[in-house]
C-alpha cells in the first residue's frame, strides 16, 4: 500500500480552527504554486571588487593612453593644438637663471623618455656647445655603415681578393640563392612600412645564419621604420653573441640614431627604446655605441645628453662600467667624455684603484691646456672628488690641488678644493689599518 501523505500546514491550521476542508478544495490548492518564503541572497562582493581598480593602476593606464594618443597624433598629423613639449636643458630646473649659467648640469628627470625619447626637444646651451666644439676632431673619420661594409666585401670578392664575411666564422662570402634574395627584398617592403604587429619569420631567423650581415643588408636597414628598428634590436640583442651584437649596434643602430638626432634635433621614441633595449648586452653596448661615439671625435652635446640619459635610467654591471670609464679616461678628450664620465661616476660604484688612478691621470693631463675647458669638465672633476675623495692618495690630492691653479672655475673650483682638503686619504687609511692590525 502507498504511504499515507501527511496533512499540509494549511490543512492542520484549518482543522485546528474547528472546520474541515473539502476534498475538492484540497485538490485545487495542490495545483497552485505557492510562493517560496526563502529569498536567496547572492554575494556581489567579488563583482564589486572587480568593478573598480586602485588609484595607482588607473594613473598608469591613463598615462599610457595619453602617451599612445600623442604618438598617433604626431604620426598622422592630427594634433589639434600645439602643446608645450618637455625640454632637456643643461641647467637644473630648480635653480634660477643666474645659477643655471654658472652650474649647468644634466638632470636625470629631464633627460629621459619624456624629453629625449618621446618627442621632446633637447635644448643645449650655445656656450657649452661652442666650448665642446673646440675639442672636436678637425678631421673626423668617415662613418661606415652596414651597407659600406657589405659593398666593400662584395667588391673584394669580385676582384678575387681573399676576404671573409664575419670576423668570427672565417668563412668566405657565399653566393646567395636568387629565391633568398627575393624573399628578403620582400621583407624590406614590410619593414619599411612596419608600425606594429608580427614580423616576418624570415627576418627572425637572420641571427641564426652564418652570413647574417649579408642577409641583413638585403633588407636595407636604412629604410626601416623606427618601430621596425626597435623590434630588430630586441631580436638581435637577444639572439646574437656579444661580438656580433656589437657589430649590429655599431653598423646599424648607431648611424640611425645619429642621423635621427641630426635631422630632428631629438630622438624618436622607438629609437630611444631600441637604444635602451640594446643595453641587454652591456659589453656590446659600450663597445658598439658609447666608445665609437666618443672615438669619432664628432659627438655633439645633444647626442651626449640623449645617450647619457640611458646610463642614468638603467642598471649596469660594475665591471662593464669600470672598463668603459677606463677607456674614456685614456682616449683623446673631445668634450663628450666629461658627460659620460660624470654620469657613470654618479652611479657610485665601488671602483677598482686602477680605474681611479686612470681618472686622476686623465684630469692631470689638462695642466698645460691653453683652451678654455667647458663647465662640464669642471663638473665631472667635482663629481670624482665628491664620490671618491676617501679613495684618493695624498699625492693625487696634492696634484689635483695644483691642477686647480691652472684650470679653475669661479664657483666649482672652490668646492673641489674644500672636498680635497677636508677628507682622509687612501694611504693614510691604509697606514691606520696596518697599525691597528700590528
Amino acid at each position: 500500500m502507498p504511504k499515507a501523505k501527511k496533512p499540509k500546514a494549511g490543512g492542520r491550521a484549518a482543522e485546528s480552527g474547528g472546520g474541515g476542508v473539502a476534498l475538492a478544495d484540497q485538490i485545487l490548492q495542490g495545483d497552485v504554486v505557492r510562493p517560496h518564503g526563502r529569498v536567496k541572497q547572492r554575494s556581489r562582493g567579488r563583482e564589486e571588487d572587480d568593478e573598480y581598480v586602485d588609484e595607482r593602476l588607473s594613473r598608469k593606464i591613463l598615462e599610457q593612453a595619453r602617451i599612445q594618443q600623442e604618438e598617433l597624433q604626431t604620426e598622422f598629423g592630427l594634433t589639434a593644438e600645439v602643446k608645450k613639449k618637455p625640454v632637456t636643458s643643461l641647467g637644473p630646473g630648480t635653480h634660477d637663471a643666474e645659477s643655471d649659467d654658472e652650474w649647468p648640469g644634466l638632470d636625470a628627470e629631464d633627460v629621459g623618455e619624456e624629453g629625449a625619447g618621446s618627442g621632446g626637444a633637447v635644448e643645449v646651451d650655445p656656450e657649452d656647445e661652442r666650448a665642446i666644439q673646440m675639442f672636436m676632431s678637425k678631421n673626423p673619420p668617415v662613418r661606415r655603415t652596414l651597407a659600406d661594409i657589405i659593398m666593400e666585401k662584395i667588391t673584394e670578392k669580385q676582384t678575387e681578393v681573399g676576404t671573409v664575411l664575419s670576423e668570427v666564422s672565417g668563412r668566405p662570402m657565399p653566393q646567395l640563392d636568387p629565391r633568398v634574395i627575393e624573399v628578403y627584398k620582400g621583407v624590406n617592403k614590410v619593414l619599411s612600412k612596419y608600425r606594429s604587429g608580427k614580423l616576418p619569420k624570415a627576418f627572425k631567423i637572420i641571427p641564426a645564419l652564418s652570413n647574417w650581415e649579408q642577409v641583413l643588408y638585403l633588407t636595407e636597414p636604412e629604410t626601416w621604420t623606427a618601430a621596425a628598428m626597435y623590434q630588430a634590436t630586441r631580436i638581435f640583442s637577444s639572439n646574437l653573441k656579444e661580438r656580433m651584437a656589437q657589430r649590429f649596434y655599431n653598423l646599424v643602430l648607431l648611424p640611425r640614431i645619429r642621423d635621427d638626432i641630426a635631422e630632428y634635433k631629438r630622438l624618436n621614441f622607438h629609437l630611444y627604446s631600441a637604444l635602451k633595449k640594446a643595453l641587454f648586452k652591456p659589453g656590446a653596448w659600450f663597445k658598439g655605441i658609447l666608445i665609437p661615439l666618443c672615438e669619432s671625435g664628432t659627438c655633439t652635446l645633444r647626442e651626449a645628453i640623449i645617450v647619457g640619459s640611458i646610463l642614468t635610467k638603467c642598471s649596469i654591471p660594475v665591471l662593464h662600467s669600470s672598463a668603459a670609464m677606463l677607456k674614456l679616461a685614456e682616449m683623446e678628450y673631445n668634450g663628450a667624455n666629461s658627460i659620460f664620465l660624470r654620469l657613470l661616476l654618479d652611479k657610485k660604484y665601488a671602483l677598482p684603484f686602477r680605474v681611479l688612478d686612470a681618472l686622476v691621470a686623465h684630469f692631470l693631463t689638462f695642466r698645460g691646456e691653453k683652451r678654455t675647458l667647458p663647465v662640464l669638465w669642471h663638473q665631472s672633476l667635482l663629481t670624482l672628488v665628491q664620490r671618491y675623495k676617501a679613495d684618493l692618495a695624498s699625492d693625487q690630492k696634492a696634484a689635483l690641488l695644483e691642477l686647480l691653479k691652472a684650470q679653475s672655475h669661479p664657483q666649482i673650483s672652490a668646492e673641489i678644493r674644500r672636498e680635497l682638503q677636508n677628507s682622509e686619504s687612501r694611504d693614510l687609511e691604509t697606514a691606520t689599518t696596518v697599525m691597528a692590525v700590528g
